[in-house]
């Protein structure tokens, strides 16, 4: 059986990144056809080797952080500092589409390899370097790590309740948008050199990327002076919008259309609400939040979160239970799409590890990786340049 043709099939992606911004960025390109290639520094490999809550995976090198982003790769050892190395990285980069790294901005261009000479090397490469904040001003030689660029985007200001804000946001954020900036951009890059035949530089800035993917929290400001603030489980945007309670626990109502909260009203059997001089209209809605959250929760306990998210999402108004990572992971609509895959984890008997694809179904076909996270050097024999 043939596999599946992908967009992204006969790109080569050189990937020099660590931990999480840059994996997740060419794990999105490997899903869609690229070979990704990681270099990684001899007998210490990606930093994400060693991270995880499995101790006995950490002392094998393949962490849950490393296993979870790196699926479906190659690697191979290479230093960048000795002279074999060097050369055997110039001869990857000839034959490259991408080459990817997260360093601090400048460190590629210490070791001898700033645009000019890597364009030189390949007129045609696509070089995506992602930092904390870019390749130049004040800020560029700065660390940064997710924490840092969520408290410097303004997103842990807005994250949580006025009594508990600011907050980090439960996941690396930052680090995910960076890489998915990172990935689109990359596309974007390939698709202009189809027309024009020449590479380019792709100078991306997570904390620019991360405020970029705050949306109307920006917005709102940059467009009519209205400064953001912590509004924990509620939806500045629109009211009913947010966590309500039932008889077993919360739910998520997102009644943001006049119709939706018509029918919300009518189906709690409060059909008054929506008469209501305080409720009537979106804007006064807003106003008075707390008096209408307090009189639609009252009528929710009157059923468990579950009825009321089939009652109301039947009824076209946007309600559902709030999980648990394991409960959202299990959910029937997730294996239905087949977003989950099973690989074998190398250099433990092939025990089998699950890992997630992301989202996109191609012709009917889940994306996934084509094989396992490599072990560190695994692939350096299939390199001619690195034997």
């Amino acid at each position: 059986m043939h596999r599946q043709q992908l967009p992204l099939d006969g790109v080569k992606v050189v990937d020099l990144t660590n931990v999480l911004a840059g994996p997740y960025c060419s794990y999105q390109l490997m899903l869609f056809g690229a070979e990704v290639v990681k270099v990684e520094l001899p007998g210490t490999g990606d930093l994400a080797r060693r991270l995880g809550p499995d101790p006995d995976l950490n002392r094998e090198r393949m962490g849950a952080s490393f296993l979870a982003q790196n699926a479906g790769k190659k690697s191979v050892e290479l230093d960048l500092k000795s002279p074999a190395g060097r050369a055997a990285f110039e001869t990857m980069l000839a034959e490259a589409d991408v080459l990817l790294e997260n360093f601090r901005a400048g460190v590629l261009a210490r070791l001898g390899y700033g645009w000019e000479r890597l364009r030189e090397l390949n007129p045609g490469l696509v070089y995506c370097a992602i930092s904390g904040f870019g390749q130049s001003g004040p800020m560029s030689g700065a660390p940064a790590y997710d924490q840092i660029i969520q408290g410097l985007s303004g997103m842990m200001s807005v994250t949580g309740t006025p009594d508990t804000a600011p907050l980090r946001v439960g996941f690396p954020i930052c680090d995910t948008v960076g890489g998915l900036m990172a990935g689109l951009a990359i596309c974007a890059a390939l698709a202009g050199r189809q027309r024009s035949g020449r590479g380019c530089f792709l100078d991306l800035s997570m904390l620019e990327a991360s405020i970029s993917a705050m949306g109307w929290t920006v917005s709102n400001y940059l467009v009519s002076g209205v400064e953001p603030e912590p509004m924990g489980d509620q939806n500045a945007t629109a009211a009913p919008s947010g966590t309500f309670e039932t008889a077993d626990g919360p739910l998520n109502i997102a009644a943001n259309q006049q119709a939706q909260f018509e029918t919300l009203c009518r189906l709690v059997g409060r059909p008054d609400l929506a008469a209501d001089p305080r409720f009537a209209e979106r804007e006064a809605r807003k106003k008075h939040r707390q008096a209408l959250n307090r009189e639609l929760n009252k009528a929710l306990r009157a059923r468990t979160a579950l009825e009321w998210e089939e009652l109301l999402s039947r009824a076209g108004v946007p309600a559902a239970r709030i999980l648990t990572v394991p409960q959202a992971l299990a959910l029937d609509q997730v294996r239905h799409r087949g977003f989950l895959a099973e690989t074998p984890l190398p250099g433990s008997g092939g025990r089998p590890v699950t890992v997630t694809g992301n989202g996109v179904v191609i012709d009917g076909v889940a994306l996934r990786p084509r094989g396992p996270a490599p072990l560190l050097g695994q692939h350096n024999s299939e390199f001619e340049a690195v034997r």
